[in-house]
């Protein structure tokens, strides 16, 4: 059965220009946190944003979503541009296969203000990322979300859209602390729906 994300695979991207400032520097700096030759899992990924930009100095991307149809378009994407070093596969990012300390970076962007239970998602991500790698959670900040933007969320719901929370720039940084997070300090990136960017640092182990 087709999800709501599937269903609006095609225009996804079309969706996303009305945001455009705040996509595109938020995509610009989760790239810059991407040490050359890194491994890369990127989760709920979507048509592959993050992950073409973070292919640009990884070694190895593994672009994760559970919509199939998002990832084809990811795939797609990546073809036209040349990249090799980026892989596809359906994910659910609340229960991923791979070893504690698998990659030397996690992106999850835009995402946990639409899980039930983010804490989880959290701890998972956490969980992938070896000590001294890097969790890059970009996530909309919907409760700082402009007039216009909150008219087209109210749109989206009645597509199906279904966020579970409300960010603030404030409520961000107590949900990461609340997480166990250290340095849980989100940035804020202006725009007509702002993003709250955290870049967290595993300690490395003794």
């Amino acid at each position: 059965m087709a999800t709501f994300w599937d269903r609006i695979a095609g225009l996804y991207d079309l969706a996303g220009r009305c945001n455009r400032r705040a996509n595109a520097e938020a995509v610009r700096r989760v790239a810059a946190e991407i040490s050359p030759g890194a491994r890369v899992l990127d989760c709920a990924a979507g048509t592959g944003k993050f992950s073409l930009a973070a292919a640009e100095r990884a070694g190895k991307v593994l672009c994760t979503d559970l919509s199939e149809a998002m990832l084809d378009r990811a795939f797609l994407k990546a073809k036209r541009l040349g990249r090799t070093n980026l892989a596809f596969e359906v994910r659910d990012l609340l229960c991923l296969p791979d070893r504690d300390g698998a990659f030397d970076a996690v992106i999850a962007a835009n995402v946990l203000h639409l899980l039930s239970r983010p804490e989880q998602a959290v701890a998972e991500l956490w969980r992938v990322v070896r000590p001294g790698g890097k969790l890059i959670l970009p996530t909309y900040l919907q409760g700082e979300a402009g007039p216009g933007f909150r008219f087209l969320i109210r749109l989206y719901r009645l597509a199906g859209f279904s966020p579970k929370v409300q960010f603030t720039l404030g409520g961000y940084e107590t949900f990461l602390r609340r997480c166990g997070l250290p340095e849980a300090a989100p940035t804020r990136i202006e725009g007509r729906l702002p993003v709250g960017l955290a870049v967290l640092t595993k300690p490395a182990t003794i």
